[in-house]
């Protein structure tokens, strides 16, 4: 009876692999904003991250090879475009209390934890201007 079994269990056990035993580990940091708001805003923390770290895949300009597998529709080169994949950003780059994460950049130069922390506060403030 366990021979029919089998195939099941090999697929089950490659998608679970596919699914969490491989690759990035991410999930949300649980940064909170600070009582008082804070002090980062798109103009001296935020829009320059970006740049500096994420929008050489995530860029609404770069198309197909460019965007070395970014989805097409997560770019984050306008606030408008940071603020609607914020959850996605904080869970794959950010760093709060629960966990720092490091699944985003894939590549390239890698921001320290402590502007992954600065990043997750961002966020968790609205990502304000």
């Amino acid at each position: 009876m366990l021979q029919h079994f089998r195939p099941l269990l090999a697929a089950l056990s490659g998608a679970a692999l596919l699914l969490g035993g491989c690759g990035p580990d991410v999930g949300p940091t649980g940064a909170t904003c600070p009582t008082g708001g804070t002090q980062l805003t798109a103009q001296n923390f935020g829009m320059p991250f970006m740049e500096q770290y994420c929008t050489r895949c995530h860029g609404s300009t770069l198309s197909g090879g460019a965007r070395q597998g970014a989805p097409a529709d997560v770019n984050v080169d306008t606030l408008a475009g940071v603020r609607a994949a914020a959850d996605e950003i904080d869970e794959w780059t950010g760093a709060g209390p629960n966990r720092v994460n490091t699944g985003m950049p894939v590549n390239g130069p890698m921001p320290t934890t402590e502007e992954r922390r600065q990043l997750s506060e961002w966020l968790a403030c609205g990502a304000p201007e």
